[in-house]
């Protein structure tokens, strides 16, 4: 009996373990219905956003582009485009995350981006003099307009009140074709400026670092404690983030969520971006905060080998898209994950070197077999 009893307490012991251990890994494995998004490459119509809507799509990703709502110095703001953004998605229940970029040429010259003829980008980030004080400037009239209170809400009393959240400074800051020589310290001074606006109009917005691109080609980064020598004026998106911490001391006050674009070739080369990612952000007393993936695809073109490791063709793509979903689903309290947008909603061809069929749409907003994976996380309806 005594051995029996022994035993029989061994196995409730046993069973409470593995069910406690079902428990955790159920709730590791919940996520917010919120946290997978979608970046479209066009403006979508009401129709279309209202499919997004019956996928199970809660968050969007949109550029505001600084240049196109004020194309001249003393000219008024044009927010008409923006705004028709703005009311499209809250009629269809999706929330926005702007990513503001694009400073134009008479607050910022462009230049030619080197290694790419014909293609420019601001010379530098609108830090200093005039066109820091007008980057201000827009930052606060755009969160007056669109975030808590916003000034939009209450001239169009029709549409459902989806206020900006969360605001999003540049886009891949480390990457020559945002800013042709991107540089650590100037992008710290820039989210510190950028959060005195925001802040300022609305204490409770969060401000998010631009989404940095985990590895470009030609980059420099840190092996060991050696600066490789980059062939471009690129960065890896870790060391970008550490030379940021470095020259702008207090930063960390300043932001709420660090952003990562971890594009691999495939998706089980994910956790090792976001790993180097997030030990930059623990040695530089930043661990806690939470990582935004705001850019994470492949396409759906045939496949075409070293020239484009991202084209995987359809199913490719819909088996890339399950696999990344899963993890990141799985490990989102290992990794302090907030939400993951995946790129994009549409083919836009000659755009970058995937986004001819980086979609989960072509052509006629016709679905993908990605796009069917994907509800399948959102619990939508293809």
């Amino acid at each position: 009996m005594l051995k029996a009893s022994r035993k029989a307490r061994a196995l409730t012991a046993a069973s409470a373990v593995v069910l406690a251990l079902g428990v955790f890994a159920a709730s590791a494995a919940a996520v917010p219905a919120n946290f997978f998004g979608v970046v479209p490459q066009s403006s979508l119509s009401q129709e279309q956003l209202n499919t997004l809507k019956q996928g199970g799509v809660k968050e969007m990703r949109v550029a505001l582009i600084w240049g196109a709502v004020q194309p001249t110095r003393s000219g008024a703001l044009n927010w008409s485009e923006f705004d028709g953004t703005v009311e499209h998605a809250a009629k269809s229940g999706i929330e926005l995350l702007p990513f503001i970029v694009g400073a134009p040429s008479w607050a910022v010259p462009s230049v030619n981006v080197p290694g790419a003829p014909g293609t420019k980008a601001p010379a530098r980030l609108p830090v200093a003099g005039s066109a820091g004080t007008a980057w201000s400037t827009f930052l606060k009239a755009a969160v007056a307009r669109y975030g808590t209170n916003g000034t939009f809400w209450s001239e169009h009393p029709t549409v459902p009140v989806k206020p900006v959240k969360a605001w999003q400074i540049w886009n891949e800051p480390n990457f020559k074709y945002f800013v042709a020589k991107p540089n650590p310290a100037e992008y710290g001074k820039l989210v510190k400026l950028s959060s005195t606006a925001i802040k300022g109009a609305d204490p409770a917005a969060q401000v998010v670092l631009g989404g940095l691109f985990a590895k470009p080609a030609g980059a420099r980064y840190l092996k060991g404690k050696k600066v490789m020598h980059a062939t471009s004026p690129n960065w890896f998106g870790s060391y970008f983030l550490e030379q940021m911490y470095k020259t702008n001391p207090g930063i960390k006050s300043r932001f709420q969520g660090v952003a990562l674009h971890p594009y691999v070739a495939r998706y089980r080369q994910l956790p090792a971006e976001i790993e180097e990612l997030r030990g930059v952000m623990t040695r530089s007393g930043d661990g806690a905060k939470g990582l935004w993936v705001t850019e994470l695809g492949w396409s759906s073109e045939p496949p075409q080998g070293p020239s484009n490791v991202f084209a995987v063709g359809a199913s490719g793509q819909a088996r890339e898209l399950k696999g990344a979903f899963t993890l990141l689903k799985q490990d989102a309290a290992k990794f302090r994950l907030r939400h993951v947008y995946w790129f994009s909603v549409d083919d836009a061809p000659e755009t970058c070197n995937f986004c001819n069929g980086s979609g989960l749409f072509k052509k006629g907003f016709v679905p993908k077999k990605s796009w069917t994976e994907f509800t399948k996380f959102t619990g939508g309806t293809p």
